[in-house]
């Protein structure tokens, strides 16, 4: 059995909204064994729309759509939906009383244009939608099914997980889909070490696999996700993902394929520690990592953007002598921040970073990209200095990622 995404909208294919929404619905259909097989992106164009769905029904037994639901003009999914199924809109009393019930304090919401949204195809099912006004809409036909949803990221997520995958679990139970599960895979991650220079270490290994497994390279971010698929046996699989750690060992950060935020999380929780951030290229980015999970509240404690050399000095006791003879973007800096930071919010482990974003403010023994990592717990602080590129964007992301990487490395000790 295998799926396949529809996103509408010319919002996609201009650049202006990245597409977040496939990622997210491909990781919940592999974690149920089904094969993505292909994502289209069409115009909110009638015709770009049927056309789409006509031929993803005849390849795949599940079509999800996003997009195109909301209640203006240019939302036209539910009516090229109706068209498509031959069928008309009517009024659904379970969407209007959800959409009254959701929007009872805000009674501006409710208006012309709101009340479109409870007029759903006749011949469809649908499914609740708690966090929206956007209908979730289902087709079956000849041991297939086609699931229309929302575009909005949250709204979508929520029913992916809530509806969803909880419905084509109860048809493929009932055998109103066939299925035939994915091949199993398990995935590490590490750091500290060149995607081609990882291919040679692990170039007599790789060879040697049998035909029925393969190893894939994944870099991101001055990481390298490595997935291990197994085209069936699980035992095979556990073997040889076990050769891989070992040799893999001296850069290996975890094996799970999770964001590294979330495992830190994890791991302060299970020691109930508490973190803290002190930032200053980094601009706050890696405390919205850390806020980003839910219950974070129990191990993030906050931060300090100290952008500014008088943030350093006035809130994060960073010696002027410091600031004015090793310059900001220091081994004496970022330690002072990170254990500064550690005693100001009291927690058990806190992370600075300090460094030249660009693309401006380099110099010839500071070049853009420079930036320096500390973390700060009770056996101590330890600093590290990076050099990470030159284009900005990659430099903060790839400081955040050095810096989670490297709290997570000082749990282990």
């Amino acid at each position: 059995m295998q799926c396949e995404i529809i996103t509408i909208g010319d919002e996609l294919l201009i650049g202006q909204v990245v597409d977040t929404n496939s990622a997210f619905m491909a990781q919940l259909l592999l974690e149920e064994g089904i094969l993505l097989y292909q994502i289209t992106s069409v115009h909110d164009d009638a015709n770009h729309i049927r056309t789409a769905i006509d031929e993803a029904l005849q390849r795949s037994e599940i079509v999800i759509t996003t997009g195109g639901l909301g209640p203006t003009k240019d939302d036209i999914t539910k009516n090229v939906l109706c068209d498509y199924f031959h069928t008309t809109l009517v009024e659904d009393d379970t969407v209007k009383a959800q959409i009254e019930s959701l929007y009872r304090d805000r009674p501006d919401v409710l208006n012309r244009l709101t009340a479109t949204q409870w007029l759903v195809p006749a011949n469809c099912t649908v499914l609740p939608n708690r966090v929206g006004t956007a209908p979730l809409m289902m087709w079956q036909m000849n041991g297939k099914v086609l699931f229309s949803l929302p575009g909005v990221p949250y709204e979508m997520e929520i029913a992916m997980q809530e509806q969803i995958i909880p419905t084509i679990r109860h048809m493929i139970e009932e055998h109103v889909l066939s299925f035939q599960r994915l091949g199993q895979n398990r995935t590490l991650l590490v750091a500290g070490i060149s995607e081609s220079a990882l291919a040679i270490h692990l170039e007599e290994w790789e060879t040697a696999l049998p035909k029925n497994l393969h190893l894939a390279y994944l870099p991101k971010d001055g990481t390298i996700r490595l997935r291990l698929d197994a085209a069936d046996e699980q035992a095979l699989l556990d073997r040889k993902f076990e050769e891989l750690q070992q040799l893999v060992a001296q850069w290996l950060i975890m094996t799970e394929d999770k964001p590294l935020e979330l495992a830190l999380g994890e791991r302060l929780r299970a020691k109930g520690y508490t973190i803290a951030t002190a930032e200053s290229c980094t601009g706050g980015r890696l405390a919205a990592l850390l806020n980003a999970h839910p219950g974070s509240s129990e191990w993030f404690m906050g931060s300090v953007v100290a952008y500014d050399n008088q943030v350093k000095r006035n809130v994060l006791s960073v010696p002027a002598e410091v600031l004015q003879t090793v310059g900001a973007v220091s081994e004496e800096t970022v330690k002072a921040m990170a254990e500064n930071v550690r005693q100001l919010l009291h927690t058990d482990m806190a992370i600075a970073t300090s460094g030249i974003a660009g693309p401006s403010g380099g110099t010839k023994e500071k070049p853009v990209g420079t930036v320096w990592i500390a973390c700060a717990t009770a056996h101590g602080t330890h600093a590290e200095c990076f050099h990470l590129g030159r284009l900005r964007d990659q430099i903060t992301q790839c400081a955040c990622t050095r810096a989670l990487i490297m709290a997570l490395r000082a749990l282990t000790i």
